[in-house]
């Protein structure tokens, strides 16, 4: 920019400027006519909007030229030296009237004197130009005075426009940081067609866009921005003509949204230069470090860019006023060996958590790779340094609803907007087992109870007979019988009265109002846990303390649970989401209070004969199996048995051709993951069940999260699963989404280690099962010919 005021006089308008110091004396530009006394031919600058300058302004040097906007007033009989009176209209001939008319304040003559600017980006050191804004209205009046003159204050570069046209044009002309537009009338032109033609160009892509809007009548609602943003403005400004209102809003742009557009183009500009340079590079600090280098390597069209090793190619397109420090080429190939010496430190480091090994061994493996080998690694890296490494990406099938709100509901902690209303439970969680009945022993159990556990070993046992003829007791019975098979009692010590009175008071702390999470659901885990542990090779990977740990687990792993999810929970604000951090609630609750209730009554606990070492052991196992049923984890332990177990195994097997699996007793890591699984498939494992039982499970989860969104609508609480709402949910859909997005991928890693043949074929004519009633728009359970 020079130091002269510079005065654009485009075809469709006339721009006249006037001396600070005469404010009272308008005179045409030297470009129409010369000297300050010649005649304007009935031409008046109307300078009523000087008068507008903030109070303490300081003018301008003596002499000094400040351009300002003009509006010419055609007259018959005027002079240059008759004032044209306010308001004064138009008549007669009026093709040049600063129909449109533009003009650029100098930095010089502002009263607050800005230059360019410096921006440091990391090591970098920019200079950014002064702002420079385009005010498009199609008329003077007080409100674009403001934004003049708050231009004026703020030291911006600016320039104002009558029409679309000429808008457009001197927006190419200068690409203008900030662009306000006057959306208050539609009859002079249409604002967002404006916006959307110079949205449609591609320098606009780092223009903030502002919208001048009337304020609401006090009859009518705000009216909404999304119209303005859909035609491409960023922000709304309500009419407002003070100075100071535009000024700030003017400043907030500029350390906002100009600033952020101002370092993104700069990143880009350096990309773009590395990119496109056929030289060694490299980039230091002020100390003379290497921060960055590039080796260009002739390789056809691609070029190679290495930044700590990793590489970019072709991800720039254009460039921005870059200066680029290349070396020699002599020197290229001494670039390829050094290293920016904190890196060094790094991979000397004694402390190093595995994940940074594992980096820093990829990162040794680019070095000497291939440029598609290490754009692969590249790729690599970016998905480890992410912190949720096992959160799998959502495809196509679960944009479903069933889906998203099974894995809204069952993967979060409910970490949502609370309601102020609090969740208490209506069931006393320390219920006083004094009452209870003294403990007998397995030998007296009732003999119809009897014949039906004769087949509890089967995988195909059905637990809601058992449900019946206990009245809701199934837990005691099943666990008394499985406890004696897998010698429990014997391990810990304790007789079996003590075992049936611990299985009491846990069955007792069980709710049997929950439609699902009740003490039946307790031991149709139970019975799925020893199942498991019968399948031999789940069997040599574990020993006894494993096996009795997740017996254990397996009873306790729902105690007290209140039908609801950990979601819905958190976002009641209850006592147990308080307590623990809305994180993991409901499996916390049933570990605390398992312990709690044991250790309580020298009658029911079952560890007060076991050793301190082996029950410190027992119960981190039965903790960490009770945590792993929350499904928020539910794909890092998946994903980490694949990883661990199965892939290891099949590659033995191919190289071995034996059936011996890879996880041994030694092999403390493996017999964590080999248990997190077990409980898991054991958990969720009504899919697998013969049909009767799985349509069973499947009516008693739905009902559960019915009741959960009723009581949800209820207390205005947010809606956890929208989808469950009992007048229109399709319980085929929930369960085909369950069995697609949870089931299906546990179950083949689980078969492939356990080898469960049976459990298979049942989850697939199961699911067959709920894919015909939603082929047929049924929402039931059954159809209503089977029922």
């Amino acid at each position: 920019m020079g130091c002269a005021p510079s005065i654009h006089v485009s075809q469709s308008g006339v721009i006249y400027c006037r001396d600070s110091d005469e404010s009272n004396s308008p005179r045409q530009t030297s470009g129409v006519s010369q000297g300050p006394a010649a005649p304007l031919h009935g031409l008046f600058v109307q300078t009523d909007a000087a008068d507008a300058v903030p109070a303490g302004r300081a003018p301008g040097p003596p002499g000094a030229v400040r351009v300002r906007r003009a509006r010419a007033e055609l007259g018959s009989g005027s002079s240059a030296g008759s004032a044209a009176p306010a308001g004064t209209t138009c008549r007669g001939r009026r093709r040049h009237c600063c129909a449109s008319a533009e003009a650029e304040t100098q930095t010089s003559y502002t009263s607050v004197q800005v230059s360019s600017a410096e921006v440091r980006i990391g090591p970098m050191r920019l200079t950014q130009d002064p702002i420079q804004v385009l005010l498009i209205f199609a008329k003077e009046d007080s409100q674009s005075d403001g934004f003049w003159w708050a231009c004026d204050r703020a030291g911006y570069r600016c320039n104002i426009a009558r029409t679309p046209e000429s808008a457009l044009e001197c927006f190419l002309d200068k690409h203008h940081e900030i662009i306000v537009i006057d959306h208050r009338h539609t009859w002079n032109f249409n604002a967002e067609a404006v916006c959307r033609s110079i949205r449609a160009t591609n320098p606009s892509e780092h223009t903030v866009i502002l919208a001048v809007v009337s304020p609401a009548s006090d009859d009518h609602e705000e009216a909404s921005v999304l119209p303005l943003l859909h035609a491409g403005f960023n922000r709304r400004f309500m009419e407002n003509s003070s100075i100071i209102a535009c000024y700030n809003e003017l400043i907030q742009i500029e350390h906002g949204e100009v600033l952020s557009q101002f370092k993104l183009r700069a990143c880009n500009s350096v990309f773009t230069a590395l990119d496109h340079c056929h030289e060694a590079i490299e980039i230091t600090s002020d100390d003379h470090v290497i921060q960055m280098h590039k080796i260009h390597r002739d390789s056809g069209d691609n070029s190679q860019t290495e930044l700590h090793s990793v590489r970019h190619r072709n991800r720039r397109k254009e460039s921005i006023d870059v200066k680029s420090v290349s070396s020699r080429g002599s020197d290229a190939p001494s670039l390829q060996n050094r290293r920016y010496p904190s890196m060094a430190r790094i991979h000397s480091m004694t402390i190093e958590a595995p994940i940074t090994k594992v980096i820093n061994i990829i990162n040794a493996a680019q070095e000497n790779s291939p440029v598609t080998v290490a754009e692969a690694l590249d790729r690599v890296l970016e998905i480890l340094r992410t912190t949720e490494l096992y959160s799998p990406q959502l495809g196509t099938k679960d944009e479903d609803p069933h889906t998203s709100d099974l894995v809204g509901g069952l993967m979060t902690d409910g970490l949502r907007r609370l309601s102020g209303n609090e969740y208490v439970f209506t069931k006393n969680v320390h219920q006083s087992h004094s009452h209870l009945a003294m403990p007998v022993t397995i030998n007296d159990v009732p003999p119809c109870i009897a014949q039906l556990l004769d087949n509890e070993e089967s995988w195909d046992f059905n637990i809601f007979e058992l449900e019946a003829v206990t009245h809701k007791r199934p837990l005691v019975y099943l666990g008394l019988k499985v406890f004696s098979r897998f010698g429990v009692c014997a391990f810990l010590n304790c007789s079996e009265a003590t075992l049936r009175a611990w299985l009491q008071v846990i069955e007792a702390n069980y709710h049997s109002s929950n439609a699902y999470h009740n003490s039946t659901h307790a031991a149709d885990v139970l019975h799925a846990t020893a199942f498991f542990l019968g399948k031999e090779r789940v069997k040599g990977s574990l020993d006894h303390l494993d096996e009795v740990a997740a017996l254990i687990a397996a009873t306790v792993h729902d105690v007290d649970h209140p039908g609801r999810t950990n979601s819905f929970l958190c976002n009641a604000g209850s006592e147990l989401a308080v307590l623990y951090n809305d994180t993991a609630v409901l499996e916390s609750h049933h570990t605390a209070l398992a312990f709690q209730l044991t250790v309580k009554d020298a009658k029911c606990n079952i560890f007060k004969n076991i050793d301190r070492n082996h029950y410190r052991t027992l119960r981190q196992a039965i903790i960490d199996m009770v945590l792993a049923t929350e499904m928020t984890k539910h794909f890092e332990h998946v994903n980490k048995f694949v990883n661990s177990i199965n892939k290891p195994m099949a590659a033995e097997i191919e190289s071995s051709d034996c059936e011996c699996g890879p996880a041994g007793k030694s092999f403390l890591e493996n017999q964590i993951l080999i248990k997190r699984m077990m409980i898991k498939c054991a958990d969720v494992a009504n899919p697998c069940r013969p049909l009767d039982l799985c349509i069973e499970w499947a009516g008693r989860i739905s009902e559960e999260y019915f009741s959960q969104t009723d009581e949800e609508k209820r207390q205005g609480l947010p809606v956890v699963m929208p989808v469950f709402d009992r007048t229109s949910c399709s319980i085929p859909k929930s369960q085909i989404s369950f069995i697609d997005y949870f089931i299906t991928d546990m179950f083949d890693a689980w078969d492939a280690f356990a080898h469960l043949p049976a459990l298979m074929q049942h989850l697939a004519d199961n699911y067959k099962h709920w894919k015909t009633l939603d082929d047929l728009k049924c929402k039931s359970l059954r159809l209503p010919s089977d029922s």
